[in-house]
C-alpha cells in the first residue's frame, strides 16, 4: 500500500507522515491520497477530519489510521483483483527452487558449524 499525504494543516501533515513513514509515496505513484479537505470524484482520496462523514474522524491513533487505510486499500483493490482473477489462469506453485536453496543453505551452515567445532577442539 502506497500512500501520499496532502494536508492544509502542517501539524496534521507532519503527524500523518510520521505515522506512515513506511508507506509514503509520491502522489503519482500512490494508491491512496490522505487529505484534510473533502475531495469529490476521486476514489483514491481518504478524508481525515473531525466531521462525522469523514473516512477517519480526528483524533485518531496510528493503529486506527493504518486499519482504516488498509480497509480502503482492500476495497479499492477488490474490484481490480476480481477482474484480474477472472482473466488469469491459475498455475500451480512450484517450490522446487526454494526447497533446493534451503537445502543448500542448511548444508552450508552445517559445514561451517562443523569446521568451527573441529577448529576449536584441534587447538
Amino acid at each position: 500500500m502506497k500512500v501520499a499525504v496532502e494536508c492544509k494543516s502542517p501539524l496534521l501533515q507532519k503527524s500523518l507522515e510520521m505515522f506512515l513513514t513506511t508507506h509514503l509515496s509520491s502522489k503519482k505513484q500512490c494508491d491512496i491520497v490522505v487529505r484534510d479537505v473533502k475531495c469529490l470524484n476521486d476514489e483514491r482520496c481518504f478524508y481525515v477530519s473531525s466531521d462525522k462523514d469523514s473516512d477517519l474522524v480526528k483524533p485518531f491513533s496510528k493503529s486506527q489510521l493504518l486499519h482504516a487505510l488498509e480497509s480502503r486499500y482492500k476495497s479499492i483493490n477488490k474490484e481490480i483483483t476480481h477482474e484480474d482473477n477472472e482473466n488469469q489462469i491459475e498455475e500451480p506453485l512450484s517450490f522446487d527452487i526454494l526447497e533446493k536453496r534451503i537445502e543448500f543453505l542448511t548444508t552450508e551452515y552445517q559445514q561451517n558449524i562443523l569446521k568451527a567445532v573441529k577448529a576449536f577442539y584441534e587447538k
